[in-house]
């Protein structure tokens, strides 16, 4: 269909051509047309736009409106309000009843707005409230617990290394590796751990991921009787336990860590003997004298004893010690405070 601004500059192009000596037709292919078509828009004093749009249409075999409140009775009767219309009608052709097309049904319900949720069960949510942060200020407030595979000597079998991360100090304050991975045994380092850090009801809140070992029944039970508050990452969001996961990249990548499969569960014990060695920037500040940034240059073990703030508050600034030798006037105070100096 040719708009009608277009259909009076065409027909304004071909009377300038034909009057200036061009023949009809050879104008008409120029643009495109056929001599019918011109003269169908010449037909009347004034050129129309096009009034197929405009003509009333109704298919024949339209939906009566009594047909139509038929076909949504059924399609929420107790036999077929649950089924879609794919299901609708082929069923009732089965027995032998045929009201309309399976596109027919798709059309009237979606006018109807009926094609969101025709199950019996009650309808998901569609909008999720952000889950809430936990933060932690002080040393066995938050713990963070993760399980990592580690390889045995037989191909697709592995030992199971349960791991408790405090955030706050980032000390490793439970850990064990057993042969299965499941909840009782998760729940038994969780016990052990309380026990030994002498954690109080509602103290502590545990993050974990959505795995059968941190959601059974028996882990869940050790938690309400402990007084843990428990804390899961969100379905399908792979990244909500960063702590763990990047401790465990540590403990896999660093050089000291077996090149082999452990030939035995005492072998992989072994690993958990030794993850301060291996995970030197969090653990075994004897060993290795090396400061988290998470824990504000201290040592992983100083955070644990709540002692950060005793030691930050004597202790200079690495920019106030390097400043005070090179310009001793500008340095102020031990604490790392500068003032301006005046003109």
């Amino acid at each position: 269909m040719t708009p009608l601004e277009e259909r009076q500059q065409g027909v304004a192009l071909l009377s300038e051509a034909t009057t200036a000596g061009a023949r009809q037709d050879e104008a008409c292919a120029v643009l495109g047309l056929s001599a019918r078509t011109l003269q169908r828009w010449r037909e009347d004093e004034t050129i129309r736009s096009d009034q197929r749009p405009l003509r009333p249409y109704e298919p024949p075999h339209k939906l009566t409106a009594q047909e139509r409140a038929e076909l949504l009775a059924v399609a929420n009767s107790e036999e077929f309000g649950h089924l879609p219309p794919s299901q609708i009608v082929p069923r009732r052709a089965d027995q032998g009843r045929y009201l309309a097309s399976e596109s027919t049904f798709y059309r009237v319900l979606r006018a109807e707005n009926q094609l969101g949720h025709r199950r019996s069960e009650r309808p998901a949510k569609t909008t999720r409230a952000k889950p809430r942060a936990v933060c932690a200020t002080a040393s066995n407030q938050v713990y963070s617990g993760d399980i990592t595979y580690l390889p045995a000597a037989i191909r697709g079998q592995f030992f199971y290394l349960y791991l408790f991360l405090d955030l706050f100090s980032r000390k490793i304050v439970g850990w064990q590796v057993y042969e299965e991975e499941n909840s009782v045994l998760a729940s038994e380092v969780l016990r052990d751990l309380c026990h030994r850090e002498g954690v109080l009801p509602d103290q502590v809140i545990l993050h974990s991921d959505n795995g059968g070992p941190m959601k059974g029944a028996t882990m869940l039970a050790t938690l309400q009787a402990l007084g843990v508050i428990p804390s899961f990452s969100r379905p399908a969001v792979s990244n909500d336990n960063p702590d763990s996961e990047s401790l465990f990249k540590t403990l896999k990548y660093r050089p000291e860590y077996p090149l082999r499969p452990f030939a035995d569960l005492a072998a992989a014990r072994a690993v958990g003997n030794g993850l301060g060695s291996l995970v030197q920037p969090r653990t075994s500040p004897q060993r290795h004298p090396l400061r988290h940034p998470g824990t504000a240059p201290c040592r992983p073990g100083h955070g644990a004893a709540g002692s950060t703030q005793g030691r930050l508050r004597g202790r200079p600034s690495p920019a106030s010690s390097a400043l005070a030798g090179t310009h001793p006037e500008l340095a102020t105070d031990p604490g790392g405070s500068f003032e301006s100096g005046s003109d």
